[in-house]
């Protein structure tokens, strides 16, 4: 089972996005017993939170479905647990290395770089083949670009795992 943890800032709209598109893509490829995808924060701003409503919206929208939600920090714990760790932004990437310290008492012999396609953790539009953030919509307002942002790296991730 591939163990994978979508992680931005609060945890109430770009990673529980990317966390419901996966589970509908993989389970619309009939792969679900083969992951194990959740998402998680680097902050604690939004502790407990559910999605946030405009978020809600687009996914419906867009007929992914989506549970109850509530948002949470990643734990060192947590992130050593993980196969592989998604950001949506270089910011997330700082504060993750501040959350979990050295990442290399975390997971011997890896190193924090996104540009490591085989290590732990990625950003999530390098599966999109492309070098830049995931549009976030708490700034920008845009969900639609957002949810473009991370169908297309969702699928891009999809196929790179050989399962």
């Amino acid at each position: 089972m591939v163990k994978i943890m979508f992680l931005c800032h609060g945890n109430i709209c770009r990673s529980p996005m990317a966390e419901y598109v996966m589970k509908d893509l993989v389970e619309k490829a009939g792969l679900e017993k083969y992951f194990d995808i959740s998402s998680g924060a680097v902050s604690d701003e939004e502790w407990f939170n559910p999605i946030y409503p405009p978020a809600q919206r687009k996914l419906r929208e867009k007929g992914v479905r989506f549970g109850n939600h509530s948002a949470h920090k990643i734990s060192p714990a947590e992130f050593k647990e993980q196969d592989l760790i998604i950001v949506m932004d270089r910011s997330n990437l700082r504060w993750l290395e501040r959350i979990v310290g050295d990442y290399s008492e975390v997971a011997a012999g890896d190193t924090l770089k996104d540009s490591d396609i085989t290590g732990k953790v990625h950003m999530m539009m390098e599966f999109a083949g492309l070098c830049r953030d995931v549009a976030d919509p708490w700034y920008t307002g845009d969900f639609e670009q957002t949810y473009q942002d991370v169908m297309a790296g969702c699928q891009g991730l999809l196929e790179k795992i050989k399962i």
